[in-house]
């Protein structure tokens, strides 16, 4: 199966501006904790409409003999380049790849955009990888044909390695002094241009803790490019088209995860990429599919959950569509109210921020 999957538009009335809540500046998490698993844990109960403040090592409490954790192994690539016009030193550019749509070829974000016309020859690393702008597709995103010098590097990773920066996002102001902190514990394959930041606090040790108590670990794979970031740019919510990411779920996966359902478990995803990849390839009787294609599911309230039981995610940015999935989750008041009570409480937002179990 390789075909894009997106989900029949749920018809609303809700406005972007409808997810908006007020952040002071303050409570955007600079750095990760010291320790991953000290976060903070908000815990939001449907069923009972309980709100708790727990820490994230405390998350074994909440899960189940028999449930399935299901965690997205995608791992980030240092995807942030800079480099400058071929032949003008002068002519500074900033790339980010978004992902790899053949060998070499890569759809990027280029800033400034009006030097990244088709044709335009780049140049990074002092020379080692060079760059041709082939296509600006509908987006504005440019498709970047790179070289090198193949005798010399296996594949443009040995590269990325040795010349880019990991992806850290623009609200991220500090440097970060071990990049293993941006990946998660059980980061596998390359190709995420962000990191899917909801599995960051996990450890060898407590992710140990939960196959303790009986419960499985399911690796699925959605490689987080502008689909997951990018901003909502209309006022209807049901105007936004999501732009798509490659998933991947193997057939071990798939039958692990329906087989813990089948015997009552439930089906605990960590993070929204892991979310949206699980609805993507699950039919309406509840079976997860072995899939390998692109998604452009775009979750928000109204939508029907077809796989997932329970949600570990972090606090997100207003007016997201990463906002908006937790709504449809749960419902938009009572995660608004949440994120009040954590605006409140200081919590620490966004990517190194603390955490939300919603049960």
């Amino acid at each position: 199966m390789s075909e894009v999957i997106v989900n029949k538009k749920v018809k609303t009335d809700l406005k972007t501006a409808d997810f908006y809540y007020d952040l002071p500046e303050e409570l955007i998490a600079q750095h990760p904790m010291e320790r991953r698993d000290a976060s903070r844990l908000m815990v939001l109960d449907r069923a009972a409409g309980t709100l708790t403040h727990r820490h994230f090592y405390d998350i074994v409490d909440y899960l189940n003999p028999g449930d399935v954790l299901v965690v997205n192994d995608s791992k980030v690539i240092p995807a942030r380049l800079y480099g400058h016009v071929e032949g003008r030193p002068e002519a500074k550019m900033e790339l980010l790849l978004l992902r790899q749509r053949e060998l070499d070829t890569w759809e990027t974000l280029v800033k400034p955009g009006k030097r990244a016309r088709v044709g335009a020859r780049l140049v990074f690393g002092d020379g080692i990888l060079t760059a041709t702008v082939t296509e600006i597709t509908a987006e504005g995103n440019r498709l970047i044909a790179f070289d090198y010098d193949r005798e010399r590097y296996a594949n443009i990773y040995d590269i990325l390695h040795q010349i880019g920066l990991m992806p850290l996002p623009p609200y991220i102001t500090e440097r970060l002094a071990d990049n293993s902190r941006y990946q998660t514990v059980y980061a596998r394959e390359e190709g995420s241009a962000a990191a899917p930041t909801a599995g960051l606090h996990f450890t060898p040790e407590l992710l140990d803790r939960v196959r303790a108590k009986g419960v499985a670990i399911a690796p699925v794979m959605l490689h987080v490019g502008l689909g997951t970031f990018r901003p909502v740019k209309v006022d209807k919510l049901d105007e936004h088209v999501m732009h798509t990411e490659f998933i991947s779920v193997s057939e071990e996966s798939a039958a692990l995860i329906n087989a813990r359902r089948a015997a009552g478990g439930r089906v605990v995803a960590v993070g929204t990429t892991s979310c949206r990849t699980l609805e993507s390839v699950t039919d309406e009787a509840g079976i997860v599919h072995p899939v390998c294609g692109d998604t452009g599911i775009f979750i928000y309230p109204g939508y029907k959950f077809k796989a997932v039981d329970a949600l570990i995610t972090n606090f997100h940015l207003p007016e997201s569509t990463l906002v908006m999935l937790v709504s449809a989750f749960y419902n938009r008041e009572a995660v608004l109210g949440a994120y009040e009570t954590a605006v409140k409480e200081k919590y620490r937002f966004f990517s190194f921020g603390d955490a939300m179990l919603i049960v």
